[in-house]
Order: structure tokens, then sequence, then C-alpha cells
């Protein structure tokens, strides 16, 4: 049921948008004051959620590792697994940011016949993970051009290394299908697995398809229905010269994209995925394991008074003495 509410909330959203983009008294609402709105709420919640994040305490070091601790010369450490070192922490941090390693190594256990339980390698969801992600990026990167005037010309050359096969006309990039077939992979596995689709909640099926429709609605602009690019990028540049101009022409499918952008914008921070941000600061991950280097002493204990033995002896001098036991001080 979860899914189906999902897609009720997305269809809705969407049909709200087509009505807004169909009537020209609610362009500046649809194409202006939301999209400010979204960018407000986006900044705010991210600062509130990292700002949360940066202030919990981390008393202890409390690094998963995944190979040998550096301790004994003789024995051979892990550097990316189980770093001791700031630069070796950089290291795996870079892997886990541009490479997701620790998804790479992610297994699954199965119940086969037997019954027997069975643990085998997982690289798929990996693959999905990673292609959605890049796919991702490299969209976000390439709309830039509709923000900046001039262009970049590293903007310029990732479209072009996007569409390198030049396949039809308009130029068909890439990532558009990497996107979608990830999309499509990490929803219909969450359908699919009965293990996964047990604790998938609305949110997780909501944000696929959210990103399915803002995927679809771009897709559907460029390849098939086409659009004034140069009144799109007239609202563009008013919205972030703040100089709001809302153009006539552009066609109500535009603002249904443009709205389900700011929905998924605005959403973002109280969402999981507001792990883009998370990731730097989970202490798991961004601190050295050199617990058997240094020392670490919890700042939020209270002081501990403290009784050495020699006090303690002392103390009890006298009577230690006539029990007849042994002691340091005579």
């Amino acid at each position: 049921m979860s899914v189906l509410y999902s897609l009720g909330a997305v269809v809705a959203l969407s049909a709200l948008a087509w009505v807004g983009g169909s009537v020209a008294a609610l362009h500046p609402l649809f194409g202006v004051w939301l999209p400010y709105a979204a960018i407000i709420a986006f900044l705010a919640g991210l600062t509130w959620r990292v700002i949360r994040w940066a202030s919990s305490p981390v008393p202890f070091r409390i690094t998963t590792t995944c190979g040998q601790e550096k301790s004994l010369p003789w024995i051979k450490a892990s550097r990316l697994d189980s770093p001791s070192t700031t630069l070796g922490t950089i290291g795996r941090m870079a892997l886990e940011i541009l490479l997701f390693r620790s998804l790479f190594r992610n297994t699954q256990a199965q119940l086969r016949e037997g019954p027997r339980l069975v643990y085998a390698e997982s690289k798929f969801l990996w693959l999905g993970a990673l292609a959605f992600h890049w796919s991702f990026l490299v969209i976000f990167a390439r709309h830039l051009r509709f923000f900046l005037e001039p262009v970049p010309g590293c903007v310029l050359l990732l479209q072009d290394l996007d569409g390198f096969f030049q396949i039809g006309a308009p130029v068909l990039y890439l990532t558009d299908l990497v996107i979608v077939a990830a999309l499509v992979y990490l929803l219909g596995r969450r359908l699919w697995a009965v293990q996964i689709r047990y604790f998938s909640l609305f949110t997780d099926y909501f944000a696929l398809l959210l990103l399915l429709a803002l995927a679809g609605t771009g897709i559907w602009m460029r390849y098939f229905t086409k659009v004034n690019i140069l009144e799109i990028k007239r609202l563009a540049m008013g919205l972030v010269t703040f100089t709001p101009v809302t153009p006539e022409g552009i066609g109500p499918l535009f603002y249904v994209h443009l709205f389900l952008l700011s929905v998924l914008i605005a959403y973002f921070p109280f969402s999981k995925l507001a792990h883009m941000a998370g990731v730097f600061l989970s202490p798991t991950r961004n601190l050295p394991n050199n617990n058997r280097m240094k020392r670490h002493v919890n700042p939020w204990n209270p002081a501990v008074k403290l009784h050495t033995y020699a006090q303690w002896e002392e103390e009890f001098h006298d009577k230690i003495k006539v029990a007849g036991l042994p002691l340091e001080k005579d």
C-alpha cells in the first residue's frame, strides 16, 4: 500500500503543477515563489541537520573497520579499511563518497533448500546506486548551462562527453538512459524482494517515484514535446539574479518539471536523501582508528576522585601490619 500512496502523491503533485502551468495567473507562483521557497527550505533544513549532527557528542573512537589495525611493526595493517592516520582516513572517505566502497562489499543472505543459509555478493545494488548518483550529478552539472552566462567550458565539455555517441536529433544523453534504468532497478528491487518490501516505507517509495517523475518529465520535454529553451533560460537567469520573470509560451509540462524539482529540493533535508551531507559527519567513517596509539579520554565524563594503592596502604597501614599481610612500605 505504501507504493500506491506514494504513486498517488506524485500523480497529485504533477496534476497540481499542470493546472498551475495552464493558468497564466499562477505562473509567478509555480515559476518564481515556490522555487524560492524550496531553496530557502533546503538551506534552512540542511543547515539545521548539519548543526545537529555536528553538535552530537562523540566520546570515543567508534570507527568501523574491515581490516587489520596498526599495531606491531611486523604485522601488516590495512591502511584504507583500518586507517590510523588522517591521510588514510581521507582516502577511505574518498572511496566511500565517490565509489561507495562499503556498498561494494555488501553481502546478502538467502535461505535455500535444505534449509541452509547462504551468503552471496550483492553487486547489483552497488552498481545501481553508483549509476544513479553519478548520472544525477552529471545531469545537475549539465543543467548549469541554464543558470550561467557565458556557459563555462567545463559544462560544455561534460555535455559533449555525455552525448558522445550522437544518437538521433536532438543528441541522446547517456545519463538520461542510465538514471531511468537505475531508478527502475532500485524501485523494482523494493517491490520484488519480500524482505525489502516488508520494511519499505512511504518515504522510500516517494523519493524514488519523485525522482522518476522528475527525470521522465525532463526526458519528455527534450525528446518528444519541444519547449522554448530560450524562455526557460530567461526564467532561470531571472531566478539566480533575483530579477524573476515569468515568460509566456513555455508550456505546462515545464512547470510540472520545475514544481517536482522544487518539491524534491524542499523535501531533501527532511528525508533519507540528506545522507549526502551526513556521510561527511559519520564518526564511524571520518575518524582514524588509532586507539592503540593514542589514549582517548571522554571530555563529558565527570572528574573521578582517585585513591591509589599507596594512599590506601598508608590509610590502613597498622591494620594490615597486625593482620600479617605484606606491605610495600614498612
